[in-house]
């Protein structure tokens, strides 16, 4: 599968239609699913197709940094979905220049050695840390990452996710205070699913 090199080099609004196309092709589908909070949907979104796909996870890189403030210096997410989410953003940081620490949050602690729930550097108390995810729907998933990153001492300054699904997250981050941003809403997939389905 060749690069395109539009994903390395286009602007902003050509590399968000790209994802959104992209997240429409690989990630979004409809039927009966059983999400992880426990909820019944007709439509399921795997945002992995997305960051993991070679040139799906350099876009979500530049993105995701883009929409980081420059005192940010460290992302990091909640183990299995935010993996590959916050080793893209800080790899692609580094090629414009940037030192950006990924941070990935255990569900449960380490079982052996240092017990620890986050891996990766041990940063500076009081860093600066964005917390990122790929889908939110209750935004409790999101939560956990944040309470782990607090708990480590250091300040979570934003959460970004890739598709909020509008089921309860953003509200519950604004009842914490915590600033909130979304690539796409579940309506933008929604709308170009089904120009992309000819319906």
């Amino acid at each position: 599968m060749p690069l395109q090199p539009s994903i390395t080099q286009a602007e902003l609004p050509v590399l968000r239609q790209y994802l959104l196309d992209l997240f429409c092709q690989v990630a979004y589908k409809e039927g009966d699913f059983t999400l992880s909070s426990g909820q019944h949907s007709t439509y399921y979104i795997n945002g992995k197709q997305v960051t993991l796909h070679p040139e799906g996870g350099a876009a979500v890189g530049r993105m995701l940094l883009s929409m980081l403030p420059s005192d940010t210096q460290a992302v990091a997410g909640l183990t299995l979905g935010a993996d590959p989410m916050v080793t893209a953003t800080s790899v692609v940081a580094l090629y414009e220049g940037r030192s950006l620490a990924p941070l990935i949050v255990r569900k449960e602690s380490k079982g052996h050695g240092t017990q620890a729930y986050i891996e990766g550097l041990t940063l500076s108390p009081g860093t600066p840390v964005a917390i990122l995810e790929d889908v939110v729907t209750t935004g409790q998933s999101a939560l956990k990452a944040v309470d782990r990153i607090r708990d480590a001492g250091y300040q979570v300054t934003q959460i970004i996710a890739l598709v909020d699904r509008h089921q309860g997250g953003a509200e519950l981050y604004q009842e914490k205070q915590i600033p909130f941003q979304a690539v796409f809403s579940i309506r933008d997939l929604q709308t170009r699913w089904a120009e992309l389905a000819g319906k």
